[in-house]
């Protein structure tokens, strides 16, 4: 991969697992909630029981192995910063389901995506003058 271009294969692979990580979560965390009042291993037993949380678990899974491909093809310092965007994804859905999200929070998901864009997608701010993000990937 000397110098070669992240390519869009290689961008989907890491979006699909972030997106997945982050679905997990949230069915993991939606199938837990009635539980909430049990103690931790009442809520662990009890959580086995529950169809989200399993599927949450599966979603995770895939998203583990989407991962393993991506690390296959990516390296880490570029692909790892985009782990990140599950945070924005999560932020999303809590204000789509209905949770207050404070202007602090909003400002943490700004530093994120910068944060992200600066770390996994800008390739150096000569190339960035010139109109190019997409970072080299070396071998």
């Amino acid at each position: 991969m000397n110098g070669r271009r992240l390519t869009p294969t290689d961008l989907a692979l890491i979006l699909a697992s972030v997106a997945l990580g982050a679905t997990g979560q949230v069915l993991m965390r939606a199938g837990m909630a009635p539980l909430s009042s049990l103690s931790a291993i009442d809520a662990v037993v009890g959580g086995l029981a529950q169809p989200l949380v399993w599927l949450g678990i599966a979603s995770y899974a895939v998203s583990s192995l989407s991962w393993l491909v991506a690390l296959s093809r990516v390296p880490l310092s570029i692909a790892y910063p985009f782990g990140a965007l599950s945070y924005v994804i999560v932020v999303l859905v809590a204000l789509a389901t209905g949770e207050t999200v404070p202007a602090l929070r909003w400002l943490g998901v700004v530093l994120i995506v910068g944060g992200i864009w600066l770390v996994g997608g800008a390739k150096d701010p000569a190339a960035r003058a010139l109109g190019d993000t997409a970072p080299e990937v070396p071998e």
